[in-house]
């Protein structure tokens, strides 16, 4: 038998879509007959390779909450459902689905094969999304969905940044970056944070004497010891 906090969210759940309260609020909202103005809300669509997890329930909720309380205040906002279909994890998982463990691997096995696999892999858990978002309350348009991959998108972007280029508002600098060995690419925060893990490492400490104030040292920490040695005066 259901707990009773279950079957009241299902029958809520049931009288939003039956009533389409979601659309109603986006193109009447606050019950206006013409809304105050439109408000856009932008949000980073999750990867469409990863089952959604605790993480972006919590986020989503957050997210929720500032296109709801524009909608009270009156203002339309149009809440368009994304994929992020970024190439590099996507690839990473077919590399592995498939055996290959090079880029000569995936040259051997053929280029187009390869991208054809990654872009038949990218929507595999889009299912588990189209279920699980609802059931937190999240109101959000999934049927006009967006993918990045999609040659609209990526027009978009193109259209984007030519508009800043135009506007002279890009500039080329350098920065270090992250990279991967075996994907020959760089690498965001995010991807480096997730290998990280604590290790027990040689440490220690050393004290250096101001030459103005005698008797007074600084501390200094190191997990470089042997380069000390070459430091002395």
């Amino acid at each position: 038998m259901k707990n009773p906090i279950a079957l009241r969210e299902e029958a809520v759940l049931a009288f939003w879509n039956k009533e389409h309260v979601f659309e109603k609020s986006v193109e009447n909202p606050a019950g206006l007959t013409r809304p105050l103005g439109d408000f856009v809300f932008y949000d980073g669509p999750p990867f469409a390779t990863g089952l959604p997890h605790y993480g972006h329930i919590l986020a989503g909720t957050i997210k929720d909450a500032i296109p709801r309380y524009k909608t009270m205040r009156g203002y339309r906002v149009r809440r368009r459902w994304g994929w992020d279909c970024h190439g590099l994890p996507v690839e990473n998982l077919i590399e592995k689905e498939l055996g290959l463990s090079s880029k000569k691997d995936i040259l051997t096995y053929g280029v187009g094969k390869f991208n054809a696999a990654s872009r038949a892999s990218v929507m595999r858990y889009a299912d588990e999304w189209r279920k699980l978002v609802p059931r937190f309350g999240r109101f959000v348009d999934m049927k006009d969905d967006y993918q990045t991959m999609s040659p609209q998108y990526t027009e978009s972007v193109w259209w984007a940044f030519k508009t800043l280029f135009d506007k002279g508002l890009i500039y080329e600098g350098f920065k270090s970056m992250q990279l991967c060995p075996h994907c020959e690419t760089t690498l965001s925060n995010f991807e480096v944070t997730q290998g990280y893990k604590d290790i027990t490492d040689i440490s220690v400490y050393a004290k250096f004497e101001l030459v103005s104030s005698p008797s007074t040292y600084l501390i200094a920490w190191t997990t470089t010891p042997w380069t000390l040695p070459g430091r002395r005066r």
